[in-house]
């Protein structure tokens, strides 16, 4: 009996969404390989398998061989370390002190803290340079928001928009 073939709308975009969610997770990125190996050893080719599922060939060749020397451990992923950070722990800890006040504190003419006036201070502190995206993440890894001024339009009348506010 013949095999119907399923179709997909939009194939190529399902195939990318799917490789996405398997780069997003080191399970997940272990399982594929395992579905790697799992083919090579089934007889197709290094080349078959990386065709079928999206990866360069040398990948399924290393894949193969850290399998045929350390066994299912050599799929997993080391911990990969990343780029060292800029400030040492005890920095942060100052800085996170630093961030309880206001920058008028430090003499800033800003009434709170951003990316801008933080990468600024860190400089002048520390002598280090961060960008201001570094430094909105900073605020996100102290477990801290960015505040922003609420702005009101120049010359309203507070008895005018009270009567166009909602209940």
């Amino acid at each position: 009996m013949p095999v119907k073939r399923i179709e997909f709308r939009n194939a190529d975009r399902l195939k990318e969404t799917l490789r996405k969610e398997i780069r997003r997770s080191d399970e997940a990125r272990y399982d594929h390989r395992l579905h790697a190996v799992l083919l090579a050893i089934d007889g197709r080719s290094p080349y078959q398998v990386a065709e079928l599922l999206g990866d360069a060939p040398r990948s399924v060749y290393n894949w193969i061989a850290l399998f045929s020397t350390e066994g299912l451990q050599g799929l997993r992923e080391e911990k990969r370390p990343g780029r060292p950070k800029r400030l040492t722990e005890k920095q942060v800890r100052k800085l996170e002190r630093d961030l309880i006040k206001s920058p008028t504190d430090f003499g800033y003419a800003e009434p709170i803290w951003d990316g801008t006036l933080l990468s600024h201070h860190v400089e002048q502190t520390f002598g280090v340079s961060l960008g201001v995206r570094q430094c909105q993440r900073v605020f996100h890894d102290l477990g801290m928001r960015l505040l922003r001024p609420r702005t009101f339009p120049k010359g309203a009348d507070p008895k005018e928009q009270a009567k166009f506010k909602k209940n």
